[in-house]
């Protein structure tokens, strides 16, 4: 092997090799052992972030290990290929965005290709080419056919520049991300996939995922958000249909002081009719978004409707309020308010001057109304009654609630009801770039489902864009077709698919990619569930909820045979860098990249100054922030790779921190990560130099020998345990290094010295190989003569090697270290107490003394009291 470690040539080499033999295409086996191990796939935005890097690396060191343990690995990759940013740069850039993302998954392709990462490339998809997207029309269209799927009018947040329906995080401080212009909330038709059928399933099976974070499955609960209540009406003066309101706590009913409806509810909208000012009230509410966050934080307000409700018990009027805290997509669009206990509905009503009644009591104590957290939050305290509250009062939680509902059942005007928070899923957007939706609309039979033999409805990709309106929704001729049903003149459905719909299925189609016939194939229950699955925290919620929701989906169409879609989650944290900026009058910041920044550092080596290298002139020292493009902080991957490698960049984004934290980017870190490398390569090529190695005999150590063998074989057990069980491979790659500066120092060139550095630098080509495939490949070659690394199983550690002849014992007087000893490993008591007190160290704080106790540890420590 060559005397120098040159990155580039040793990994071009093994990345050749892995092509021509295409290492890592794998086919289903009868009788072995499966690992699937997946990592959530990219957007093609054009290059691969440091984040990718990080996730990825992860994923392929966990396949590579699992390969190494003998298990028919399968690692896919494909792009996330529909969404709106393809559209920005389409109308940037004056192209089409199938062509920019086609582009930029080529280039992407080729980035991963060169960091080395384990792909089975022959699965790889796109989910912007039809013989991906067919698949899940197909199943739209079954599930419309059994209920699962409906369209209904739906508020939304819409932005009358773009013309188009923009998610909640695309609504950024009341405007449109892009366009700036204040978003509206429009009632439009949407089409809704019922996850809310689900709802049960999808919460009482977060129990079986002990694979998963318990921090995540907290969230997924708390977004399902099941709830036991009551639904009552309260009738409306003057008649009419009567407010149906939802409530958890009907042992507060009787401080309901006024009922709030949302803006869009039909009794807000018929009294603005003839009032202007409310009309101009519910007009200015409309342009508040639609999220529940953005209602939290937003200021309450309100107007009277001037009408009024009559209490369901007490039969008492209460004014009724148009709320801009309360949404018509969320339960019935009315809500009882109980300003005396709610912190939203006191606040509404000190506001407003509206009263304030106390309904609930805990012991003896005062009713003070800016306490209402103890008087609300905990149902379930042993002291809480009802009071003020007639034939209820002296009822606890649990007898309120049940004498309501008894009351409500009996007089038929409410009921017991289970209700989540989930909403069901709305799929409709108004954009172009994504799957088209297949339905068809017909003046005489209404909306068609695609019959499946006429799927997939291909969204044309050679289309000029022509401001921002979507080019299918602009185009007539796509639009004409004919009815399924009567044969009658029709038009296309112009909405196209969230993109959430195609990274809710992919994971299971890479199961079986070249099936034409069908979504899906036995090979899918062969691979599913996903043995391992990596990703980011932000996804916690929605991508993995409707991927559950997905997989059960699929299940009930038979094409699945397992509840849940993954096994094991692993949240890996951000990858953070120090940032820099200058900020102007206006209090504009320009961020700098940390590349053209020079520090001055304090003795202890902390920043103090920070100078622009461009002009001399110091900029402001900001905090170490999440890689972006906003703040001007990330680190090119590719760049890194030339000038280090792959195997530097892989070994950093694994060495720096356990994967579920954040990992602070370090220049120094990255150097110090390819010094390692050149020591590997070094000490590996000056013991392949001295020729083969003798066979090893066990019973044929020295002292020395057996210490580093020993040393080899607990190195072995510990990165075993880190890579498969701990997933912490910061520390498995420390216990590397330790072995390796053991084996740098051992100086032994006898045959069996040889034959025992032999064994310890092939176990450290093997525990390092998933972490550094490239540099392992080569290594293994100089070592062996052989390139067969990757038909190696994972390295067994010895049971006999790690038998200890002796044992070190730390001994002390009255408490405090005066010195260390080494026994016989199945010395007694007392040899153990007379080796430490001959200790020289040991005699100078015992000679003269009366001991007064002996405390022998074993295998830790001996005490003396004197």
């Amino acid at each position: 092997m060559q005397e120098q470690y040159a990155p580039a040539e040793v990994e071009s080499a093994a990345q050749a090799f892995w092509a021509e033999n295409k290492s890592f295409e794998v086919k289903e086996e009868a009788g072995r052992e499966k690992y699937y191990c997946l990592s959530m796939f990219p957007y093609p935005s054009g290059k691969l972030h440091m984040g990718h890097v990080r996730n990825y690396t992860i994923g392929d060191v966990i396949s590579r290990y699992q390969r190494m343990l003998g298990k028919n690995v399968l690692q896919p990759m494909g792009f996330d290929a529909f969404g709106l940013p393809a559209e920005n740069a389409a109308i940037a850039n004056n192209t089409q965005p199938a062509k920019w993302t086609y582009s930029n998954i080529d280039y992407m392709k080729a980035q991963l290709r060169r960091l080395g990462f384990a792909y089975d490339w022959s699965r790889e998809l796109a989910t912007c080419r039809p013989e991906y997207y067919r698949w899940e029309q197909l199943l739209f269209t079954r599930l419309l056919n059994k209920g699962l799927v409906y369209r209904k009018n739906a508020v939304v947040n819409w932005d009358p520049i773009e013309q188009t329906v923009l998610a909640n995080e695309q609504v950024v401080d009341g405007r449109g991300w892009r366009s700036g212009a204040l978003v509206e909330r429009r009632e439009i038709p949407q089409w809704f996939l019922k996850i809310t059928a689900y709802a049960q399933e999808l919460l009482d099976d977060l129990d079986q995922l002990a694979g998963w974070p318990e921090a995540v499955k907290t969230m997924q609960r708390n977004w399902i958000g099941r709830s036991e209540g009551l639904e009552l009406q309260f009738a409306v003066e003057g008649g009419g249909e009567p407010l149906t309101v939802y409530t958890t706590r009907p042992d507060t009913l009787m401080g309901v002081t006024y009922v709030a409806v949302a803006a869009e509810h039909p009794l807000a909208q018929r009294a603005a009719a003839g009032n202007p000012e409310l009309a101009e009230f519910l007009k200015d509410a409309s342009r508040s978004g639609v999220a529940e966050a953005d209602v939290e934080t937003m200021e309450k307000k309100g107007m009277p409707l001037g009408i009024s409700a009559i209490h369901p018990i007490s039969g008492e009027k209460v004014p009724v309020w148009v709320a801009n805290f309360v949404l018509m997509g969320y339960g019935t669009g009315a809500v009882m308010a109980v300003p005396g206990h709610d912190e939203r509905d006191f606040a509404f009503a000190q506001k407003y001057g509206l009263p304030i009644r106390q309904v609930i009591t805990v012991g003896d104590e005062a009713y003070d109304a800016t306490r209402w957290q103890d008087w609300y939050a905990d149902k379930t305290h042993p002291q809480m009654r009802v009071v003020n509250s007639g034939r209820f009062d002296g009822l606890d939680y649990a007898q309120a609630f049940a004498a309501m509902a008894q009351h409500f059942e009996q007089a038929g005007t409410g009921q017991r009801r289970v209700n989540f928070r989930l909403r069901d899923w709305g799929v409709s957007r108004q954009r172009y770039w994504g799957c088209p939706i297949p339905v068809i609309y017909c003046a005489k039979c209404d909306a068609v489902p695609v019959p499946e033999d006429q799927l997939p409805v291909v969204l044309p990709e050679d289309v000029a864009f022509t401001g921002v309106k979507s080019p299918i929704k602009a185009d007539p001729e796509w639009r004409k077709t004919s009815c399924p049903s009567c044969g009658g003149p029709a038009e296309r459905e112009t909405d196209t698919f969230d993109t959430f719909f195609e990274s809710s299925w992919y994971f299971a189609r890479y199961s079986c990619p070249d099936n034409m016939q069908k979504m899906l194939d036995e090979r899918a229950d062969y691979w599913l569930p996903v043995d391992q699955y990596i990703g980011g925290i932000e996804h916690a919620i929605l991508h993995l909820l409707y991927a559950r929701f997905f997989h059960k989906l699929m299940r009930d169409e038979g094409m699945v045979s397992s509840d849940e879609p993954f096994t094991n989650l692993l949240t890996q944290g951000m990858v953070i860098k120090e940032t820099y900026y200058r900020e102007d009058a206006s209090g504009k910041k320009t961020w700098y990249s940390p590349a053209d920044v020079d520090l001055e550092l304090d003795a202890k080596g902390q920043p103090v100054k920070a100078i622009l290298r461009a002009d001399g002139q110091p900029v402001v020292i900001g905090g170490i922030e999440k890689m972006s493009k906003s703040k001007n902080n990330g680190v090119d991957p590719q760049a890194l790779v030339d000038e280090y490698g792959a195997d530097t960049a892989r070994l950093f984004a694994m060495f720096a921190a356990p994967p579920e934290q954040s990992l602070e980017w370090r220049d120094d870190g990255v150097e110090g990560a390819t010094r390692f490398l050149k020591r590997l390569w070094r000490g590996v090529q000056q013991h392949a130099q001295g020729g083969p190695a003798a066979a090893l005999d066990k019973n044929a150590l020295t002292a020395p020998q057996k210490a580093l063998r020993r040393k080899l074989h607990e190195t072995i057990a510990k990165v075993g345990d880190d890579y498969g069980r701990r997933k912490t491979f910061n520390t498995a790659i420390a216990a590397v290094m330790e072995l390796m500066n053991e084996a740098l120092k051992f100086d032994d060139a006898s045959p069996q010295g040889r034959a025992v550095s032999q064994e310890v630098w092939q176990s450290v080509v093997l525990m390092l190989n998933p972490v550094v495939p490239h540099i392992c490949h080569a290594l293994w070659q100089g070592l062996t003569g052989r390139d067969d690394l990757l038909a190696q199983r994972w390295p067994q550690a010895d049971a006999a090697a790690l038998v200890r002849d002796s044992i070190a014992l730390v001994v002390q007087v009255n408490g405090k270290l005066r010195g260390n000893i080494e026994v016989p490993a199945g010395a007694g008591q007392d040899e153990i107490v007379a080796v430490a007190l001959a200790d020289e160290n040991v005699r100078k704080f015992t000679d003269g003394q009366a001991i007064k106790k002996k405390i022998v540890v074993p295998g830790k420590l001996v005490n003396f009291v004197v």
